[in-house]
């Protein structure tokens, strides 16, 4: 025998068990490549079942294909804690590859999915060993998937608004800082500090003009990628809090800015509000950033995490900005007012 041969007959029962899980994500996966309008009122892809029964079941598949098809003398148990982890690797990869997902759906999915899926492929060893051969096997796989699905398909998601704050101490006037964030002149790339959130594809902040001063005046966040917030501001006190509603127009945004998935204003998720207050500190201002978002999804308490996340990124990113220019001008606001104090000393008559 040669050695692809040799190789083959080792791996074999490995490679058709992960072959197994793989097989069955992908039908899943395809199958709910597009919502069926008057049957399901969400995409299915962002769905519990999807994301966490599928994995499941691709892991059961796969340890129970392993189990069936080896002696048990031959079973290794790190062997089949993996074989779920790489149906579901594979699927992803296979994902990103035929463009179904981008980079950015996947880093989302990713870890609930594997934890699922390693959860089904222990379920498949503990029923293996009180059961055997009488295991529930491929039909039960693909049945639980479904039948959660269309039932899943039907139940409204869950509808919440969270608030997501971030703040940072600069040393400048509040003058200074006011001027700062009514409107944001452009931020150039080396003023803006790297973010795990630009290295996985989010849009950077690039500038946010100003139509007008006061209550009604609207202001044009723009970021990379065509991405433009409408943002009218609702309260407006200078040197003290700046709020507005926030508006994204999801038709502008170019397909390649966003997965479809996490498009902001869509189906799942919008920005609703933001918020500068500034909060007078003897070493200067502490300014606050936040921002509330809509969440629409039925595991909101883990799609939370996420969102959460990458607005608190994109916060603190903006602040460092804001934060680098005030300083410097108040440096020299401070000189200029140092100036001015020491020219009307000398200037003053004597007495």
């Amino acid at each position: 025998m040669n050695r692809a041969g040799e190789l083959w007959a080792r791996w074999k029962v490995s490679l058709l068990s992960i072959a197994s899980g793989l097989l069955l994500g992908c039908f899943f996966r395809l199958l709910l490549a597009h919502k069926i309008p008057d049957v399901v009122s969400t995409d299915l892809i962002i769905t519990f079942s999807f994301l966490a029964v599928v994995p499941f079941a691709m892991g059961y598949l796969s340890v129970h294909q392993y189990l069936r098809n080896s002696e048990p003398e031959n079973h290794i148990w790190p062997l089949w804690l993996l074989l779920p982890w790489l149906s579901v690797l594979l699927m992803l990869v296979g994902a990103f590859v035929f463009a179904l997902e981008g980079i950015i759906c996947i880093l989302f999915a990713s870890p609930i999915m594997l934890v699922f899926s390693l959860l089904g492929g222990i379920a498949a060893r503990l029923i293996w060993g009180r059961f055997k051969r009488r295991s529930p096997g491929t039909i039960s796989a693909f049945a639980l998937p479904l039948l959660l699905l269309a039932v899943e398909a039907h139940i409204p998601a869950l509808f919440q608004v969270r608030t997501v704050e971030t703040d940072i101490l600069i040393h400048a006037p509040s003058a200074v800082v006011w001027n700062n964030i009514k409107s944001v002149q452009a931020i150039q790339p080396t003023e803006l500090p790297g973010s795990w959130v630009s290295s996985i594809g989010f849009p950077k902040p690039i500038a946010a003009t100003l139509s007008h001063e006061g209550v009604g005046g609207v202001r044009q966040a723009s970021f990379t990628g065509g991405l433009v917030f409408t943002e009218t501001v609702n309260e407006w006190v200078p040197d003290s809090d700046l709020l507005f509603s926030i508006h994204a127009d999801t038709e502008s945004i170019p397909p390649s800015t966003l997965d479809e998935h996490v498009t902001i204003g869509g189906d799942f998720f919008d920005v609703l509000e933001g918020e500068y207050r500034l909060e007078q500190r003897p070493e200067g201002v502490l300014l606050h950033l936040s921002s509330r978002e809509r969440l629409s999804t039925h595991f909101n308490p883990y799609a939370g995490l996420w969102t959460d996340a990458v607005m608190r990124a994109i916060q603190k990113q903006i602040l460092a900005v804001i934060q680098k220019r005030c300083e410097s001008q108040g440096v020299m606001w401070l000189s200029l007012a140092c100036g001015n104090r020491r020219d009307k000393k000398v200037t003053t008559p004597a007495e």
